[in-house]
């Protein structure tokens, strides 16, 4: 024992390394503890990024999905009224008409989207009027428009050719008018004097035979509540041809007026029972109408930047005029006074009879057909149109979302501010 101890003593190396063996087992034995830590917690957090990606992916599979089924049925439920009234025509072939819908064959934008000049394989000259992505009409419209206008032919409504449903393009195709719209001649300075005195009778006439057509002598009892020059399409002959029957609305029943919470239209046309209280009947076609025959007559349009000019409205203007024997004051200048002075009276007179403020007072438009051909009819005093007694400052957004605005190369999207005319 002696020896051993001695032998222990002596060396130099026994208690450290005694020291050492007694430490080791439980540095080791903490170890496996603390790896086993570490991989659960980053097991975990895989796990975690995992199941977040998973359920993130399966969102956008439904989401998917449904924006594929809500098309698949808009699509579906075009096809059955486009095989059966009107041809389906492919994208392609509407591609290669265009030009891949270049800026050369661009013809104007309205509130359904760019208007683009095509030319089929054959020759045929078409109109592509293509539902925009950032158009606040959608299908509903689309489907209107498409139903409406394949049930209705008439030679002073616009012709529809087909329409294509495919892919996520909506487009209707139409015959080309190479004269454009009304507005393009009435309201420029340069163009207003080709339209002689017959010929703007003539499309007076033609304006009133269409909307006739579509109130009484169609399979369908329409309103089309968006009548204006723009909408207004001449063709190589300059016959007017009513376009745009995406907010046209079908009478149904026996009923004469509808009363909707969602007024769409343009301002300056819109009858003041339509744009005030919602109520709109075959009588607030007749006062855009009316509207539309006094701009033919002046060569102005009816709007904010005339009331600006003159203090009050084109259809006030009109009326104060015709009371005191001054019509041919407000005659078109570029008519330079060659008119039958019968004839332009009696569509002053019509228009105004038109935009009376009480609709009840407001022709039919078999009437109106009847004033406008015949010398020998008797017509009453037209009543005062509404006034409007006040501006007021909204801006452009504002504006926008109220109504569409006329389509004018005087109005900016710069502008702060864009003035409205308010009822009294």
């Amino acid at each position: 024992m002696e020896d051993q101890g001695s032998h222990m003593a002596g060396s130099p190396y026994r208690l450290p390394h005694r020291r050492l063996m007694d430490t080791a087992p439980a540095a080791s034995a903490s170890e496996p503890g603390h790896s086993r830590s570490n991989g659960m917690h980053i097991m975990v957090s895989i796990l975690v990024v995992v199941i977040a990606c998973t359920l993130l992916y399966c969102v956008y599979c439904w989401r998917w999905r449904k924006r594929n089924a809500v098309r698949r049925a808009q699509i579906e439920s075009l096809r059955p009224l486009s095989n059966s009234d009107l041809p389906l025509m492919d994208l392609s072939s509407i591609h290669a008409a265009t030009n891949n819908f270049s800026k050369e064959n661009k013809l104007g934008e309205g509130g359904f989207g760019p208007v683009y000049k095509g030319v089929l394989g054959e020759g045929a000259e078409i109109a592509v009027k293509r539902l925009s992505a950032r158009s606040r009409q959608g299908a509903a419209e689309f489907r209107n428009e498409v139903e409406l206008i394949a049930k209705l032919q008439h030679r002073n409504l616009v012709r529809l050719l087909g329409c294509c449903v495919e892919k996520d393009e909506k487009m209707l195709i139409y015959e080309y008018l190479p004269n454009r719209s009304l507005d393009a001649f009435l309201f420029d300075t340069r163009k207003s004097a080709q339209l002689a005195w017959k010929m703007r009778q003539s499309i007076i006439l033609g304006i009133a035979r269409g909307i006739l057509y579509l109130h009484e002598d169609s399979c369908l009892k329409v309103i089309h509540r968006d009548l204006k020059a723009s909408n207004v399409l001449l063709d190589n002959k300059m016959n007017p041809k009513i376009s745009d029957f995406g907010m046209a609305k079908i009478f149904e029943g026996e009923g004469n007026e509808v009363n909707t919470g969602h007024v769409v239209g343009t301002y300056g046309y819109m009858a003041p029972e339509y744009a005030m209280e919602g109520v709109f009947s075959v009588k607030s076609d007749v006062f855009s109408f009316g509207v539309l025959v006094l701009e033919i007559l002046s060569g102005q349009r009816n709007g904010a930047m005339y009331l600006q000019a003159h203090q009050q409205t084109l259809i006030q203007d009109a009326w104060k005029f015709w009371n005191e024997d001054r019509a041919a004051e407000l005659m078109d200048a570029s008519l330079a006074g060659s008119y039958s002075r019968d004839e332009a009276w009696r569509c002053f007179h019509v228009g105004l009879l038109c935009v009376q403020e009480n609709p009840d007072l407001r022709p039919t438009m078999s009437n109106v057909v009847l004033m406008l051909i015949s010398d020998q009819m008797q017509m009453p005093a037209p009543a005062e149109p509404p006034l409007f007694a006040r501006l007021k400052k909204v801006s452009v957004s504002e504006f926008s979302l109220a109504m569409k605005t006329e389509t004018t190369k005087t109005q900016s999207v710069n502008d702060v501010s864009i003035t409205m005319i308010e009822p009294r």
